[in-house]
């Protein structure tokens, strides 16, 4: 891309600058407090759990507890206790994982909105009235974004390629 239509980028102030504060952790720590124990240790079992109940080996392990269930039947005669074994365990593990992965998304999604906060924020061509808008109704982002296609003219089509 040509250097006259890359966007003009504000430095950051020197003392934000990645050089002035190399390691990552303690970039993220210094101007913002930290979390109590418990919420760090709640964030970081939620993050392992949330990556690893979506690994081909969870599923696997998974797959083996209801074939080991599913043998099972005949020795317990398929009864009401054998089916609520795997019922309860189903639904207790099902309602705990919603409020984890729920979690995890949170953060991630805040992570995302923050990081692109900033580039509005960095860009000097960029409208920073963008900046903060997830905390507006569905309606006002929606007038927004009706605004932003109107600034932008009608949309082109791409040319088809004759072959």
């Amino acid at each position: 891309m040509p250097a006259t239509l890359l966007p003009k980028v504000r430095p950051l102030p020197p003392s934000k600058t990645a050089k002035d504060n190399p390691d990552p952790a303690q970039r993220r720590a210094a101007p913002y407090p930290a979390g109590s124990a418990f919420e760090r240790a709640f964030a970081a079992f939620a993050h392992w759990t949330a990556h690893t109940s979506g690994t081909p080996l969870t599923f696997v392990l998974a797959l083996a507890l209801i074939g080991v269930w599913a043998v099972t039947g005949p020795l317990f005669h398929f009864s009401d206790t054998w089916q609520l074994v795997i019922n309860t365990g189903t639904t207790i593990i099902t309602f705990l994982m919603v409020f984890l992965i729920q979690n995890t998304q949170n953060r991630d999604g805040l992570a995302i909105q923050v990081k692109l906060d900033e580039l509005v924020r960095a860009v000097e061509t960029a409208n920073n009235r963008f900046v903060g808008i997830e905390k507006l109704t569905e309606r006002e982002v929606e007038e927004m974004q009706e605004d932003c296609a109107e600034d932008a003219g009608p949309p082109r089509r791409k040319p088809r390629r004759r072959g």
